[in-house]
């Protein structure tokens, strides 16, 4: 199983910023996961072209199971990951974004402006998550039941998760 962060920052990728959404998205997946995994986190900058390649290197060359994205989902104008996304994906899965949506506008109205999505390019599960630490773990809270199912079904590893942190969802279990 193997997992990577996808950090989309200018400022991150500058050096400028110390970015704290890998690290969360990390701790989150060391709490929640029981079985083996390899994680990576990469930083790369905002834009559609950036987004993309970086997304079909790790679908394709790098074989990831499982991606999750942290950054460039807002209204500004590099804000492009979801553009990026549907240039990559072969199905989306738009449950993943309402879901975290409606959980996240449990806590601040500006959720609304979140245009995160999910998708599957072959084998390899792509989640988009908020930037913020404490949005990243009320995002994995909600959708990541789903999760591990998902991943059987397109043919990718397998992650076993303790139940007490999160139950993962699969019929007839």
């Amino acid at each position: 199983m193997r997992i990577v962060a996808l950090v989309i920052s200018d400022r991150a990728s500058r050096g400028e910023y110390e970015d704290k959404g890998g690290p969360a998205i990390e701790a989150w997946l060391k709490s929640a996961i029981v079985s083996p995994f390899d994680f990576a986190i990469r930083i790369i900058p905002d834009g559609r072209d950036s987004v993309a390649s970086a997304l079909l290197a790790l679908c394709s060359t790098d074989r990831a199971d499982l991606v999750l994205t942290t950054g460039g989902t807002g209204p500004s104008p590099r804000d492009e990951t979801p553009e990026a996304m549907a240039d990559v994906i072969e199905k989306e899965l738009p449950g993943f974004g309402e879901l975290m949506r409606k959980k996240s506008l449990e806590e601040v109205p500006t959720a609304i402006l979140s245009r995160q999505t999910a998708g599957v390019r072959g084998t390899t599960l792509i989640v988009n998550l908020p930037g913020k630490p404490a949005s990243i773990r009320t995002c994995l809270d909600a959708v990541f039941p789903a999760i591990p199912y998902c991943l059987d079904l397109i043919g990718a590893g397998r992650i076993e998760t303790d139940r007490a942190v999160v139950e993962a969802f699969r019929p007839g279990q």
